[in-house]
């Protein structure tokens, strides 16, 4: 058996496998099918300060090799998390990472200042999400704005903080440079891209919110470019995600340069899928004669 273990700003994963945020709730459904031990990190749902409905439906349509959600970080806030939540992860034996989102760079500050002194292992600052009207995209759109919210978030938190970055720019490499020099410890790539559907009837959007994010196997081959083109660019780690829906992706989006990757929408088709990727892998690695998946991590050979 390799080597699965990874160290992702300072935290040791027991291998690089994560459930990615916003699909796996806070663990809960899926430690029912099999241990969440058996995974690298869960990434839970988006929290804010305060708790949030979401977007009105319909929220999720299905699309070709993928699907959009503008579910809109619909969460119980930072305290039900910290009261409710945290606890029952914490009982197990998995890296937490908590995925949080803010309107304004005092509530990104508060919101740090509230985990500091939690249980949690890493904090995955949002500031790309796409299905929210205030807040969020914006600040993960430019590079001065994404860099105010690590700076001031570096300034009031001692945990290791991951920055999501959204593909819907026009430069993704200047912002993961940006958000690297204000202090950031890694970041995570990428969420969701910007997508819409209409409905031939009623000559409306099938989503209530008009656009929403698209994910799924369609979107992998932008987020291994990404992945490749950011890897190359910064220091920090670099955790891949868009499409991974198998153990073959996952090690081409570490090929590409990903320390770790996340899994997100192919839990929705098949919720072990954590499991086989973590078990295809292995064997994998075996069979090449890796003996540790740090190896393979940036091995692509460009032409």
């Amino acid at each position: 058996m390799s080597c699965l273990k990874v160290n992702l700003a300072g935290v040791t994963l027991k291998n690089p496998v994560i459930t990615a945020s916003g699909c796996c709730g806070y663990g809960r459904e899926y430690d029912k099918l099999y241990p969440i031990e058996r995974l690298g990190g869960v990434s839970v749902k988006g929290t804010t300060l305060q708790e949030r409905q979401g977007n009105p439906p319909c929220r999720i349509a299905e699309t070709p090799s993928g699907m959009l959600n503008s579910v809109g970080l619909q969460n119980p806030g930072v305290e039900a998390f910290l009261q409710n939540e945290l606890p029952h992860l914490k009982s197990r034996d998995v890296v937490v990472i908590a995925n949080v989102a803010g309107s304004t760079v005092e509530e990104y500050c508060a919101i740090a200042e509230r985990l500091d002194s939690s249980g949690i292992d890493l904090l995955e600052v949002n500031i790309s999400c796409p299905n929210v009207k205030e807040g969020g995209a914006a600040f993960g759109t430019s590079c001065t704005s994404a860099a105010e919210v690590v700076a001031q978030m570096r300034r009031r938190t001692s945990k290791p903080m991951m920055v999501k970055l959204s593909p819907n720019v026009t430069d993704i490499v200047s912002i993961a440079r940006a958000v690297e020099d204000a202090g950031a410890d890694a970041v995570s790539l990428i969420n969701t891209l910007l997508g819409m559907r209409i409905d031939l009837k009623t000559r409306r959007p099938v989503l209530h919110n008009n656009v929403g994010g698209l994910s799924g196997p369609a979107v992998f081959p932008v987020a291994v470019r990404m992945v490749w083109q950011v890897a190359s660019a910064v220091k920090i780690p670099v955790v891949g995600m868009g499409g991974i829906s198998c153990w073959q992706d996952a090690i081409e989006m570490m090929l590409a340069g990903a320390r770790a990757v996340q899994i997100g929408a192919a839990l929705f088709t098949d919720p072990y899928t954590p499991v086989r990727v973590i078990e295809g892998m292995d064997a994998w690695l075996e069979e090449n004669g890796v003996s540790d998946v740090n190896e393979i991590v940036g091995a692509v050979r460009p032409w």
